[in-house]
């Protein structure tokens, strides 16, 4: 349980500062901060994903509440609008707990009043309760915004204002093509209202030189009769509801989240968090599971998922959710090429990317060893994968190809972005990487690797010994033209020659199962990077010393793109990080209570800005604030999965090979 004292919920700066996240397994989210002060467009009651799992609405922004105690009206919510904070409720506000979802607790006088908030998973709906420890009035104004959930909403007279009430009912549909919001209430009295309420400020989004000012519309008012054994409660959804279910929809709620708790591979309290937390980046697509990329605002990227797919789902146990997920994104492979992004606004993916298709097979390879699923494999992936292969061999997208003159993979053209570093602006790519990037390298040795062995054991000999043939040929000029010998590190792009920018990118190919570098390459790529790039919450993207460096990120979009890959500190990086680390020293007390060390500040950090979850990236400068999304699912992946797999030594049980006999499906694919 996460929790905090009427000294933080009394401090604006703190308070503000930490916001709170829940999901409902569609893509739909509730959010705001601690005393329930909208900072962001995103912030909101209910946002829901109307088309799983995008197509997201921000429907009901947030309550504005009024207790009435007697002749006294105090007001519990907080606002921010020009030069003011209107009204202040965070000043009653004495405590706010995770527990497991938000709770606010209110003392005014001798009166303790007690709000809830939770989703129910499955559905766009959110519940909201409020208990008293004596007799009172609650009176509580809905506001609703109605759009996309990137943009803001101003005062029009295209909205329709007509609300339908019936018992314990409301209902109202203010724009033609848009979903009805219903809200079931046990309200004594329901009112039309009609109103604007103008001019809210959103700080965070003035901070990253968007919009900032929007204005929300009031359609009716709810006023409750609150009593110490009764409870007010708001059901806003995109169905109808009766409210008499609430307490059934949070018994099934504490259920629902207590059992993932208990799932987790280790029973301490960081794997606690980071389990819970990497269920909310599980998402339906279709009939199948996919993997949001962050909240507030990614939706379900290819190489995120693919990255984020084993911390998510394999040391986690859910081996049938990425089965979902590796069968989901076969289902969109195109020349050869997993998709990046599924946009928001339709369902036409992109695929400028030309790293997600090679962490597939990375996937793939993990789920095996995890789950001893070959038949999946056998039956519907191998064919894909091999396809894969052959598009990249002869060419695809975006002048990816694999080079014959040496083996390697060549990908890019001007104007594309394809690795992760993928910051473009103003038709301005900021990290271009057009060659051979060095992760790229390692990757696609993976891949033929790991086909090696799977056409070893499917008996596909010929397969097999091609894949062995190009793999060889890769490690030989890999480590004739990638090391650098004059700072002792590998280049992070070759393309005609060597750019020797110190980059964390190197780190992956010292974590991957299949690896290029010799022993003694990895220990001084490893010691440089920690040396230049290590910092308390990830890997800088470029050292302090560099003269492209950025070390604060921050500002319009511009300034924020200029900064991504410049310096920024990413968490996932402590993923390959700390698995090429342990891999290369040795797993013993000395390395493990380094890596514990490197971990803890991630610890703390669940207390800080998106709560229980860890945030997109920090900035390079100490003291390294966080910034991007508050909830990134490849930073809560790699640290989960580096926890469980490295530093308690938690892995999937593998059968010898000569027990294996006769049983492909339980063969090791094992390192080379």
């Amino acid at each position: 349980m996460i929790q905090f004292d009427r000294g933080v919920c009394h401090d604006l700066a703190a308070a503000t500062s930490r916001e709170w996240l829940e999901t409902n397994g569609l893509g739909g989210f509730a959010s705001s901060t601690i005393i329930g002060l909208n900072t962001r467009r995103y912030h909101a009651l209910l946002t829901a994903a109307t088309k799983p799992p995008v197509g997201r609405l921000v429907l009901l922004s947030k309550l504005e509440e009024t207790l009435i105690v007697g002749e006294e009206h105090v007001d519990l919510s907080s606002n921010q609008y020009p030069g003011t904070i209107h009204p202040r409720g965070f000043e009653h506000q004495v405590d706010f707990r995770l527990d497991p979802f938000p709770i606010f607790t209110y003392h005014i006088g001798e009166l303790v009043i007690e709000k809830s908030v939770f989703m129910l998973h499955g559905e766009n709906t959110t519940v909201v309760q409020y208990h008293a420890s004596r007799n009172c009035r609650l009176e509580v104004r809905p506001l609703i915004a109605f759009r996309d959930f990137h943009s803001t909403t101003h005062e029009n007279t295209a909205i329709n204002g007509k609300v339908k009430f019936g018992p314990g009912q409301a209902s109202i549909t203010p724009y033609e093509g848009l979903p009805t919001l219903y809200i079931a209430h046990n309200a004594a009295e329901a009112e039309l209202a009609s109103d604007w309420y103008r001019n809210f400020e959103y700080s965070e989004e003035r901070n990253r030189g968007l919009d900032f000012h929007e204005d929300l519309y009031h359609p009716l008012t709810l006023t409750f009769d609150l009593a110490p054994k009764s409870a007010a409660t708001i059901i806003a959804s995109t169905k109808e509801h009766e409210v008499s279910d609430a307490p059934i929809y949070e018994k099934y709620e504490r259920s629902r989240r207590s059992k993932i708790a208990a799932s987790a591979a280790v029973q301490e309290d960081f794997v606690h968090s980071l389990t819970l937390a990497a269920d909310q980046f599980i998402v339906q697509r279709g009939s199948l599971k996919t993997i949001i990329a962050g909240y507030h605002w990614f939706g379900d990227w290819g190489r995120d998922t693919m990255i984020a797919l084993p911390g998510l789902t394999l040391v986690t146990g859910h081996h049938d959710i990425a089965r979902d997920i590796l069968l989901a994104f076969a289902k969109y492979v195109d020349q050869g090429m997993l998709p990046n992004v599924f946009p928001d606004a339709g369902d036409t993916p992109e695929y400028n990317t030309v790293d997600a298709t090679l962490w597939y097979f990375e996937a793939v390879r993990q789920y095996v060893e995890y789950s001893k699923d070959f038949d999946l494999v056998r039956d519907q992936l191998y064919a894909v994968l091999a396809d894969i292969i052959d598009w990249h061999i002869r060419g695809t997208r975006y002048g990816i190809k694999v080079d014959p003159q040496d083996g390697l993979l060549h990908a890019g053209e001007p104007g594309v972005q394809l690795t992760w570093m993928d910051a473009k602006v103003h038709g301005w790519v900021v990290t271009p990487r057009i060659g051979k990037p060095v992760e790229i390298q390692a990757l696609w040795y993976n891949a033929l690797r790991t086909m090696e062995c799977l056409a070893a054991q499917l008996g596909d000999r010929t397969g097999a010994t091609r894949y062995a043939d190009l793999a060889a040929r890769t490690h030989a000029s890999f480590n004739g033209e990638f090391w650098y010998g004059l700072g002792q590190y590998l280049f992070d792009v070759v393309d005609g020659h060597g750019d020797a920018s110190l980059r964390p990118n190197q780190v992956i190919a010292t974590s991957l199962k299949y690896s290029m570098l010799s022993s003694e390459r990895a220990r001084l790529v490893l010691s440089k990077v920690e040396q230049h790039l290590l910092t308390p919450f990830g890997l800088r993207t470029l050292p302090p010393n560099d003269s492209r460096y950025v070390g604060s990120y921050g500002g319009d979009p511009l300034r924020r793109d200029s900064a991504y890959h410049q310096g920024t500190v990413w968490p996932w990086l402590l993923g390959p990080f700390v698995s090429g680390y342990v891999k290369t020293f040795g797993r013993n007390k000395e390395t493990i209570k380094k890596v514990q060390g490197w971990l803890e500040p991630l610890q703390v950090h669940l207390t800080q800005a998106g709560l229980g979850s860890i945030s997109e990236i920090f900035c390079g400068d100490a003291p390294h604030a966080p910034c991007g999304c508050i909830a990134q699912a490849w930073s809560v992946a790699e640290v989960l999965r580096a926890v469980v797999e490295d530093v308690y030594g938690i892995r999937p049980a593998l059968v010898p090979a000569k027990q294996a006999v006769g049983t492909p499906m339980q063969v090791k694919i094992g390192s080379r």
